[in-house]
């Protein structure tokens, strides 16, 4: 709707009263505070603090792909964001390319048309396409498209009721102290005035560019390109941030395009040398390494610069505010030595990219380990839990202290922090079960053929690569994912809630000195670095498979946030119990209650009470309501629930609750099948439980319900992966492909096909070949690859 609009827009006059109005006041919502300018910022959470920005546009990023005229929706959607952050209480400015593009489009349009005319007057118009345009000089071009992009800004930043001001310079506007005050003062006053400058050089009087001798000092740049030229401009008006938007993803190690070139998160003036650069942009006269020698000017000046991506259609809607808010995105330039370096220096810690080779490359040795090996780490772990007790338990204290005097962690996740003698006692417990497993999972044969004489074909099972698996407040989800991933040959990055981070470094340090036992100790990572969950799971790449165990808020937001990288788990639990006509007293007592009560905030906890009709107003119903009273449970009526009673309890706001505490929803249901209709209707394909007599009737519910666990006369509690005897679990998937339920070891292995034969080609079968097919399904008789039998 914008680019349509855009044509009329500058025909619409504009109601003074409401521009000067927009002119003479900033926004009310003041959220950005002025800060004190001298120093960039260390790292990208700061942006946010970010008031005074320019944004930088290549000319890559605002004209087509033809060169000859602009990206209307790339340049709308920039437009768009910087409308949105002027209109947070920012001061913005644009320094823009374009006018050349422009110009160019504009001029071989007049001059093709006064061709065609000319022609056609004089040699008729079967000469039209020997028509061939000059050669366009870029100072007439700059000259022809500069009032039509600026008129094209000024119709798009409209929309927003945001006015613009043009400002042409040159490089003698920089050097002349007298201009250079007029030129400050100038953008002062419209920065003051609510109004965004769109500066450009004069490209249609400025000299041609001279060799690059400059960059030399903080008060020696010369404007020979829009990338000097915003350096410049953010020092000289103290900018606290410069974002250059370019073609390429930010600044890599190598060229963009060779195998080994890899993006840099953080550039420290110091990893200079460690670059090496390629070939400049498509259009402008700027490269990378002019881009990069600009932000270092910028950076040493005591402005902070981000090089990023102008032209991705995935990101250019939100690129700008992605950066101010502090996400992951192109390259952060600080003058601050992080302590995670961008390039790889054995004296400073590993980026989260490192880490993840690290650990794929671990993961393979690990995998290819013998089982007993992989069991003996996991055995050694155990070990290390009871041996070191002490010291897990006081690094808990501390975590537990901090967060109950922070006060903002709910009770639910205190009790999930909490860790105990006896809880250690049980993870060793759940931890030597796993050791068990692993001797019989990372290559198992599960099915064997002989294609052919010669010719066998094997399914073996194999790790799925790289996990991530990220959790709150659950520092026993450490030891236990450590354990399944090992014993599945799994390489694994750990990213933990910050309230257990004591408890969480304890132990990671004990599972990497179990892993050191047979040498792949860097195989599990603890990402403790300032990494953002949303950026983790931008690693499409390096991992392949997240799961997160937390809360249904933190399972949705990952879902959403992962690009390519599939997610396993499940964002509620949504858990019923049906109590059918024909159920059993004391069942159904012993199971609510257990169901409800055990553990309130678990995710296989009952959520939803489901009655059989005729079980209203028998001594059975008083029963259920005298137990969930004594246990303190609120109950929520269900509609149909609420219309039976004169005095109903609150009325559930929703059938689709997940309560996390001692409350639950109580419906009404006529039948089995009404039941089974609700669940699929409001349940969230988690756990769902039935309690009957009646055999036919549970056959029934247990058929027909689609969810991952469906238990009969049976505590939702047992869905759980130490009940199931999986030793433990990496969660609970309610997806409805690869695992399903209580993920334990099989869930984190997948399989490949080998084929072993003797010179055998695929001509070899067909219809003049020599060979047929057999198809022989074999007998499995060795369980790991490599220790087959002789048939």
């Amino acid at each position: 709707m914008l680019l349509q609009r855009l044509s009329l827009c500058s025909r619409i006059p504009l109601d003074p009263r409401r521009h000067v109005c927009r002119l003479l006041t900033r926004p009310l919502t003041q959220a950005v505070q002025t800060r004190a300018h001298g120093s960039s910022f260390a790292h990208r959470g700061e942006l946010r603090q970010a008031k005074r920005i320019v944004v930088k546009l290549g000319s890559a990023v605002v004209t087509r792909g033809d060169e000859c005229g602009l990206a209307l929706g790339r340049l709308a959607s920039i437009v768009e964001q910087v409308a949105m952050l002027q209109n947070q209480g920012r001061e913005m400015m644009i320094v823009t390319s374009g006018a050349v593009a422009f110009g160019k489009q504009r001029l071989r349009h007049e001059i093709l048309l006064s061709q065609s005319v000319r022609q056609a007057l004089h040699s008729g118009h079967n000469q039209l396409k020997d028509m061939s345009l000059p050669v366009l000089e870029a100072r007439a071009c700059a000259a022809a498209g500069q009032s039509g992009l600026m008129a094209l800004y000024e119709a798009m930043f409209t929309q927003y009721s945001t006015c613009t001001a043009q400002v042409l310079v040159t490089n003698l506007d920089f050097y002349d102290d007298q201009k250079r005050q007029n030129l400050n003062s100038t953008l002062q006053e419209l920065l003051r005035m609510n109004i965004v400058p769109i500066i450009n050089t004069n490209d249609a009087v400025v000299p041609p560019p001279e060799p690059n001798s400059d960059l030399q000092g903080v008060n020696v740049i010369s404007i020979k390109d829009n990338d000097s030229l915003a350096a410049r401009l953010a020092v000289e008006m103290k900018a606290d941030l410069l974002i250059a938007l370019s073609d390429v993803e930010g600044l890599y190690n190598s060229p963009p395009g060779t195998d080994d070139a890899k993006l840099i998160d953080i550039f420290y003036p110091g990893d200079q040398q460690s670059i090496t650069y390629g070939t400049k942009s498509r259009v402008g006269i700027g490269g990378m390494e002019a881009k990069v020698k600009a932000a270092l000017w910028a950076l040493q000046g005591g402005t902070s610069v981000v090089i990023a991506n102008g032209t991705n259609p995935k990101v250019t809607g939100h690129v700008i505010t992605d950066i101010v808010e502090g996400k992951k995105v192109g390259t952060f330039f600080s003058e601050i030595k992080p302590a995670v370096s961008p390039i790889f220096d054995s004296s400073t810690g590993p980026s989260v990219e490192q880490q993840t080779e690290m650990a794929r490359n671990a993961g393979r040795t690990l995998a290819s380990l013998h089982p007993d090996q992989r069991s003996e780490i996991i055995c050694h772990l155990a070990d290390l839990l009871t041996e070191r007790k002490e010291d897990i338990l006081a690094a808990n204290k501390t975590d537990m202290d901090l967060a109950v005097s922070a006060g903002h962690l709910p009770s639910a996740m205190i009790k999930r922090l909490s860790l105990s003698p006896a809880k250690l006692n049980s993870l060793a417990i759940g931890l030597r079960q796993i050791a068990v497993s692993a001797q019989d999972s990372v290559g198992r044969v599960l099915r064997r053929t002989r294609v052919a004489h010669h010719l066998e074909l094997e399914q073996i099972t194999v790790p799925i690569g790289v996990l991530l698996v990220i959790f709150e407040a659950r520092p026993d989800c450490l030891p236990q994912v450590s354990a399944l991933s090992i014993a599945s040959g799994n390489a694994l990055l750990l990213k933990g809630g910050k309230e257990a981070s004591n408890t969480n470094r304890v132990l990671h340090q004990l599972t990497q000195e179990a892993l050191s036992l047979h040498g792949v100790t860097q195989a599990v990572q603890l990402v403790s670095t300032r990494e953002e969950v949303e950026d983790l799971c931008r690693l499409d790449k390096m991992i392949d498979l997240i799961i997160p165990r937390g809360s249904s808020q933190l399972v949705r937001d990952i879902q959403r946030a992962a690009k390519g990288i599939p997610v396993l788990g499940h964002s509620e639990g949504i858990c019923h119990v049906y109590v059918d006509a024909d159920a059993s007293v004391d069942k159904v007592i012993k199971i609510v209650r257990d169901s409800k009560c055990d553990y309130p905030a678990a995710c296989n906890a009952m959520e939803t009470l489901l009655i059989h009709r005729d079980i209203l107003r028998t001594p059975l119903f008083d029963q259920i309501i005298d137990m969930l009273r004594t246990e303190r449970v609120k109950i929520h009526a269900g509609p149909r629930f609420a219309s039976y009673l004169t005095f109903s309890p609150s009325e559930a706001k929703s059938l689709r609750t997940e309560y996390g505490d001692l409350e639950c929803c109580m419906e009404v249901v006529d039948s089995m099948q009404e039941a089974v209709d609700h669940i699929h209707k409001y349940g969230s394909s988690h756990t769902d439980v039935i309690i009957t007599e009646c055999e036919e009737t549970a056959e029934q519910f247990l058929q027909q319900l689609d969810s991952a666990c469906v238990f009969w006369n049976a505590s939702s509690r047992f869905a759980d992966g130490y009940r199931f005897g999986l030793g433990a679990e990496v969660g609970i998937s309610t997806a409805r492909i690869h695992a399903r339920g209580p993920v334990g070891l099989e869930g984190l292995l997948t399989t490949k096909w080998v084929l072993r034969g003797d010179g055998h080609t695929a001509a070899d079968f067909s219809e003049h070949g020599n060979m047929k097919y057999l198809h022989e399904n074999l007998p499995v008789r060795q369980s790991l690859a490599g220790q087959r039998d002789s048939n």
